[in-house]
């Protein structure tokens, strides 16, 4: 019963501080995954964002329902899920009742603009860290510039960028293993 607990509070807790999504949840995932409660390793987290990025919905909800699954079976992951997703149902349904109505107010938009300019410092930050245990060959890097470059600079769809990437990165490795 104590993991569940755990679940639903630690996972609420980066529902309720973590703006911007998936990406910007990351050095919040770290610490409390990784370092507080050792649920996965980094390893792990990374795997359960790649994984995150494919499957249909939220990134942040389909991580915290691999941690809970992963830590407590079935109902750890609904548990979890349902930890990540209370926060913005209510703060939404707050914000939809009240903002609507403070919306002029200078104040409320300078607060917004702050909150924008944080969650795009959290993003940064969770691509750095990415990077430290992601990109270690020339390949990674090759791979990542042109994803980038493709992302940054043309229409291609963000599920075909993941499919090129996956489909050049086994192609590169079986290359390696038939040369080595």
């Amino acid at each position: 019963m104590k993991i569940y607990f755990e679940l639903f509070t630690t996972w609420f807790k980066m529902g309720l501080f973590t703006f911007g999504g998936g990406y910007a949840m990351l050095p919040m995932i770290e610490k409390e995954v990784i370092e507080k409660h050792h649920w996965a390793t980094e390893e792990q987290v990374m795997e359960y964002y790649a994984i995150g990025q494919c499957t249909p919905g939220i990134i942040a909800v389909n991580t915290a329902t691999f941690v809970g699954y992963f830590q407590a079976g079935t109902l750890g992951g609904i548990i979890a899920t349902l930890g990540v997703v209370a926060p913005s149902i209510v703060i939404i349904t707050l914000i939809a009742t009240v903002l609507t109505n403070f919306m002029d107010i200078i104040w409320v938009q300078h607060a917004l603009a702050g909150i924008r300019v944080a969650v795009c410092y959290l993003m940064v930050e969770a691509i750095w860290k990415l990077r430290k245990s992601n990109l270690v060959s020339a390949m990674d890097w090759i791979i990542c510039l042109a994803a980038f470059i493709l992302a940054a600079f043309t229409n291609v769809s963000m599920v075909l960028l993941v499919i090129l990437a996956a489909v050049v990165g086994l192609v590169y490795k079986r290359v390696k293993e038939i040369n080595a």
